[in-house]
């Protein structure tokens, strides 16, 4: 077979990232000295070299590479078949073939069975370093999306829903989560605007790294500044020592500032400041100091109408409109409400320690009907009152009634009401069998224990479990 490598000029990129590559080629010489350069260009990444087809299968049984270097013609097993079963090992592995010059077809072949690019003898240095580059860069980028669907996958507990807006926004979501740049998240309140922060948070490359909650409502407007970008001692009345702000809190990680839509106008300024430059000045100081964070915002107000109406800076919404998310309302992802609820009936049955409850038809179709005006987190407290409220372990109409009814509930039961007397019996039984539940689990299933934990007397709690036909040997 014709080997070699021509060509002296080793001007590639030099560094990488710490990566495997073998090399795997018939001919010792060529194979140690093709992996001696590949080392001298790329340091950091770690190198094997096999003589055979053979070695470099056990070498891929005994560890992972991120890139295979190989001859197709080799004595016994061949490159074609040692590229089959390294790709089925690993998929997101890059593999290059080498082949002699005028073989093209055997390379064509070879790309066919999924080969990443090719390499003709003799090799020039810098067609070598420039493959190698590629081939490392593209293995880095599959592991990445594989671990972020396998990331992704995991956090459908957190982020219900098989409609095609929420496919769309999980998606959107693992993008956003890839790159450094600003992401601004939009919905009306109770869409779940912080569960998608902390998911691109989570699935980001800052993901170890700070990660500070900023709800701009709840701090008053005169200390807003104060608290997002710390002060000196002495810079207004009762400053008496520096503090640093969120913002050094958060540097090197991201930082979530939840209602940006209602900071004021002078705190938008100082904000737009660190957007720009990556600086932060404390209240009350001449010095400023440079902060590396990411920033979200979310906010369920409409910018542009705030920006026209000049209550919004419209430099700092560009700045801030970098990637944006907008969140579907409940309304308007139906197909998703009955499997939320049966979701958060599933949840809340679990932190109540009840058995589970299932929702009859009419009180499916009820919630399928609703408006859900408070989106998600309605519903969500919707079926925590029904979860309480329900005494059996069927949630029916009369259940949604005594619980406040959620969403629509006054048109689906027609202005039924049960009398009060019954209203209430319900009420108190529900309420009872919850309780005395909670206290046996507490007591672990001991009846004197629950008593005194209940403050009720032990015939009493036995009367309650006869009541509800409840065991003590249930709770052990």
């Amino acid at each position: 077979m014709n080997s070699g490598i021509s060509g002296v000029n080793n001007g590639g990129k030099k560094g990488g990232d710490p990566m495997r590559i073998l090399v795997v080629d018939d001919q010792t010489d060529f194979a140690k000295g093709l992996g001696r350069l590949i080392e001298g260009e790329f340091p950091d990444a770690r190198i094997q070299v096999a003589t055979s087809s053979e070695q470099g299968l056990l070498a891929l049984r005994r560890s992972p590479v991120n890139l295979l270097i190989t001859d197709l013609q080799m004595p016994g097993m061949n490159g074609l078949d040692l590229l089959d079963a390294a790709l089925r090992r690993s998929p997101s592995l890059s593999a290059v073939v080498l082949t002699a010059h005028g073989s093209i077809e055997t390379a064509v072949e070879a790309l066919k069975a999924g080969a990443y690019d090719f390499l003709t003898k003799p090799i020039e240095t810098e067609t070598l370093f420039r493959v190698v580059s590629k081939g490392l860069e593209r293995s880095r980028l599959l592991d990445e999306n594989r671990d972020l669907r396998n990331q992704l996958e995991r956090y459908r507990e957190h982020l219900i829903g098989e409609s095609p807006a929420m496919e769309r926004l999980r998606k959107s979501i693992g993008a956003a989560a890839q790159t450094g740049y600003n992401v601004l998240i939009l919905g009306e309140s109770g869409t779940g605007k912080e569960l998608v922060a902390t998911m691109i948070r989570d699935l980001s490359h800052r993901a170890d790294k700070p990660f500070v909650t900023v709800n701009c409502t709840a701090i008053p407007e005169n200390l807003l500044e104060s608290e997002l970008f710390g002060h000196v001692r002495g810079a207004f009345s009762g400053a008496d020592r520096d503090r640093e702000g969120l913002f050094v809190q958060a540097d090197t990680g991201t930082i979530l500032l939840d209602e940006i839509g209602d900071i004021p106008l002078e705190t938008q300024a100082k904000l737009l400041r660190v957007l720009q430059e990556g600086e932060i000045r404390p209240v009350g100081s001449d010095r400023s100091r440079t902060v590396d964070v990411r920033v979200i915002a979310s906010t369920n107000q409409d910018l542009p109408a705030r920006v026209a109406d000049r209550r919004f800076r419209e430099d700092l919404y560009h700045r801030l409109n970098v990637l944006t998310l907008t969140l579907p309302p409940l309304r308007e992802r139906q197909g998703d409400i009955l499997i939320l609820a049966r979701y958060f009936m599933h949840k809340a049955c679990v932190e109540l320690g009840l058995p589970d409850k299932e929702l009859s038809p009419e009180v499916l179709g009820h919630l399928a009907a609703g408006e859900w005006t408070g989106n998600v987190r309605e519903l969500q407290n919707t079926m925590r009152k029904l979860a309480v409220f329900g005494t059996s372990d069927m949630v029916a109409m009369d259940t949604v009634r005594l619980a406040g009814g959620g969403a629509g509930a006054t048109a689906a039961h027609d202005g039924e009401l049960p009398p009060f007397k019954d209203a209430k019996a319900q009420v108190v039984d529900g309420f009872s069998r919850n309780y005395i539940r909670e206290a046996m689990a507490l007591a672990g299933g001991n009846v004197s224990r629950a008593a005194r934990i209940s403050g009720l007397s032990r015939v009493a709690v036995q009367n309650m479990l006869a009541r509800f036909g409840l065991s003590p040997d249930e709770f052990k």
